[in-house]
């Protein structure tokens, strides 16, 4: 039995988010499972290593209740980032380049000596060397920003563009930190560090598991974002955005106009 075209659904998806135009759900029409969505997001990112892209790190998915709900999904599930997908702190993004962009406020960790896939995280600290407030624009490129669970796994789990603000030492209580999301200095959503699966610190232990069963290992200096604390919200041209996370200060985003 033949399965499922993996380069051929890496082709449709890049496409998609390189013209800016949403494509059907892929899962039911090609038979898509877990796995094979794996192999699919990895093909994606071949094509954009292949561009002169570069792997800086990965990207936790589905890791709060609040994104399971708004998404229909209930798998933690996990992605890359690459050099082009970062936007500095403060920087703009052009809104007409994505589909259907929505920010969220994150943590983001700044990764030192880790342990292989299967090994337990003796001490965190060792394992991460800072911590940041950060924000996820995530753009999935199907219709209606809709999807089944490999759909979203082959689309790179919706990552698009990401921001990191100022590191600092990991600090005490990460588990439980109030969040913020700020648009035009409105408050948008409301949350804690603890929404991300009861503690960010979680996250990365699933990274390592999860993405160890495809034979990816986390590398030191990688960036990693540990998920969302609260659900998406649409980003709006013109809009600026802010992130704010206790103890770690702030991210900020504009959007075009």
């Amino acid at each position: 039995m033949i399965g499922p075209d993996v380069a051929g659904i890496a082709e449709r998806l890049g496409l998609a988010a390189d013209t800016a135009t949403a494509t059907g759900q892929l899962a039911a029409e090609t038979g898509l499972d877990v796995d094979t969505a794996y192999a699919a997001q990895t093909a994606l990112l071949r094509r954009r290593l292949d561009r002169g892209e570069r792997l800086v790190g990965l990207k936790m998915g589905l890791t709060s209740r609040a994104k399971m709900a708004q998404v229909g999904v209930d798998e933690v599930i996990w992605g890359r980032l690459t050099d082009a997908m970062r936007v500095p702190d403060g920087g703009t993004v052009e809104v007409g380049t994505y589909i259907h962009p929505r920010v969220e406020p994150e943590v983001a960790f700044l990764l030192d000596r880790l342990p292989a896939p299967g090994e337990p995280i003796g001490d965190f600290r060792e394992a991460v060397r800072a911590v940041a407030p950060a924000i996820e624009l995530i753009d999935s490129r199907y219709a209606d920003f809709t999807f089944s669970l490999p759909d979203v796994i082959a689309d790179n789990t919706s990552a698009a563009s990401f921001v990191i603000g100022p590191w600092s030492p990991v600090p005490d209580g990460l588990e439980n930190l109030g969040v913020l999301l700020e648009i035009d200095g409105r408050v948008a959503q409301v949350g804690s560090t603890a929404a991300i699966l009861g503690d960010p610190r979680r996250a990365l232990d699933e990274g390592i598991r999860l993405a160890g069963r495809h034979g990816v290992r986390l590398r030191e200096g990688w960036v990693f974002l540990a998920g969302a604390a609260t659900a998406a919200v649409p980003l709006r041209p013109g809009a600026h955005v802010r992130a704010v996370v206790e103890k770690l200060g702030t991210a900020t985003l504009r959007a075009s106009s």
